[in-house]
């Protein structure tokens, strides 16, 4: 960076999860077909009033608390007004001047620092529709429309500008998603638009008070693709400023395909908007009574699940950070552990097998037809000796497809490992009686003799010695330590 620092906020769209949308009775789900979803309010038609979604309040209400904000007793809703094909009403309800919540914050990692970052707002409105530019006989020609989204139940989520680089953003972002998701608010999936985000960026001289001149990049569709985007624009801006030359505050889009940014419009300012009370709807009251249910249902969040995993079970940060990512994993890791009562054998399994069989976790947890109580039982016939590391494999492949317990499995795979040492023991002398001369390398101090005389008693129990019993038993038989 040189002799400059990089001021960065973000604001973050996240859709609330309800089943009708924010002012209307219309299914607020995805993936129905286009203009299916809609009825003369969220359209717009004129005589039509909207009626405000009260689970959506309620599910906002939870994310303010768990964002730690201050939330407004009475809050009102705005128009906010702007001429732009998908936007049917010509105004989007929003919330302005007093937004639900204010002066949050939200703690995160970044590159080996924890910070704190604060939260300007978090406010209630609606979602514009969706303009489809491409995948169309026409698309050269015409642009296409569908307002099944106009009217889906948002949260805005603002943060101060106190994030200093991509990977603070990032990590931001992945962070708040993980509450999001915990709090069952929001689906954060940013592939159906469930969680979008705008960044606004700006440079300034390291260690000056004074801010840079603002600049907005909008509507990136990924994690990544907002590090990626706020790289360039940052080296884009340093590039100008070491050069003399002026920042123009715009409003910019990223082309991945480039990896650049591309100047859309001049920035907009609020009185652009033209923003007033909406005259349809009251001020929306915070009773006690609704504060205190929304904080009850807060549940154990991502940052104090991840200290309790490190400080009470010793787990790793690395394996605290991924067990942690989504609620389902970390339900599972948990119930695993209350059968077995070992964490890090837990934390290995579900990071290493549970994670290969769902493609490096990127799967559903929920789709495995065997629970974390069946993991957690699997552990413990390892630790009791009646099944091997590598046998215990298989019993998970079979028990994930099945959803059978893996004691069950043991037996009808006949994998069961033998430790009664009135059975092994016939298998040592006869391997003994065989092998004079592996028996006397062994006398000798050649350590490796001892993996073939036990390689030999696993050859006669088909696989099913248990190798410390055996191993045990060829030293005491041989008078070693």
């Amino acid at each position: 960076m040189g002799n400059w620092e990089a001021v960065i906020g973000l604001e973050i769209h996240a859709q609330i999860l309800t089943r009708t949308k924010m002012f209307c009775a219309c299914d607020a789900a995805y993936g129905a077909p286009p203009n299916s979803r809609t009825c003369p309010v969220c359209l717009g038609h004129p005589g039509t009033l909207p009626v405000v979604n009260g689970e959506a309040v309620r599910q906002a209400l939870k994310v303010a608390y768990a964002l730690n904000c201050r939330v407004r007793p009475e809050s009102r809703f705005a128009r906010k007004n702007y001429f732009y094909p998908d936007l049917p009403k010509g105004y989007q309800i929003t919330q302005f001047e007093a937004p639900l919540a204010e002066e949050g914050r939200l703690g995160i990692e970044a590159a080996g620092r924890a910070l704190e970052v604060g939260i300007l707002r978090a406010h209630i409105e609606e979602d514009s529709g969706k303009s489809l530019h491409e995948g169309f006989p026409d698309s050269d020609r015409k642009a296409y429309l569908d307002f099944n989204r106009a009217g889906v139940p948002l949260i805005e989520i603002v943060t101060a500008p106190e994030l200093r680089s991509p990977e603070e953003a990032y990590a931001f972002l992945r962070r708040l998603k993980q509450v999001l998701t915990y709090l069952g608010a929001s689906s954060g999936r940013m592939e159906e638009g469930a969680l979008r985000c705008d960044v606004n960026v700006s440079l300034r001289a390291a260690g000056s008070a004074a801010m840079g001149t603002r600049v907005e990049v909008k509507n990136l569709n990924s994690f990544r693709n907002v590090e990626r985007a706020l790289s360039f624009e940052i080296g884009r801006q340093r590039d100008l400023l070491d050069a003399g030359q002026p920042v123009v505050g715009d409003t910019r889009l990223y082309d991945a395909a480039r990896g650049a940014t591309l100047s859309m419009r001049a920035k907009e300012g609020a009185d652009d908007y033209r923003y007033f009370p909406e005259p349809d709807l009251p001020p929306l009251r915070v009773t006690g009574d609704m504060a205190a249910e929304a904080r009850a249902a807060l549940p154990e969040l991502p940052g104090a699940k991840k200290a309790r995993y490190m400080d009470g079970w010793g787990l790793s940060e690395y394996d605290a950070d991924i067990l942690i990512d989504r609620l389902g994993l970390a339900l599972y890791f948990e119930e695993a552990v209350a059968t077995c009562a070992d964490p890090k054998a837990a934390a290995n399994w579900v990071t290493g097998e549970v994670f290969r069989v769902l493609k490096d976790g990127e799967g559903d947890i929920g789709e495995l037809k065997a629970g974390g109580r069946h993991l957690g039982e699997l552990i413990a016939l390892i630790r009791s000796g009646a099944v091997s590391s590598s046998g215990a494999k298989d019993v998970f492949a079979r028990m994930i497809e099945t959803g059978n317990p893996p004691g069950v499995l043991l037996d009808e795979m006949g994998l069961a490992q033998v430790s009664d040492v009135e059975v092994l023991g016939t298998f040592v002398q006869e391997v003994l009686a065989a092998n004079p001369g592996p028996v006397e390398d062994l006398r000798s101090g050649r350590a490796r003799a001892l993996g073939y005389l036990i390689g030999q008693v696993m050859k006669r129990s088909g696989g099913r010695a248990n190798p410390e019993v055996v191993s045990r038993m060829f030293r005491e038989r041989l008078g070693m330590p």
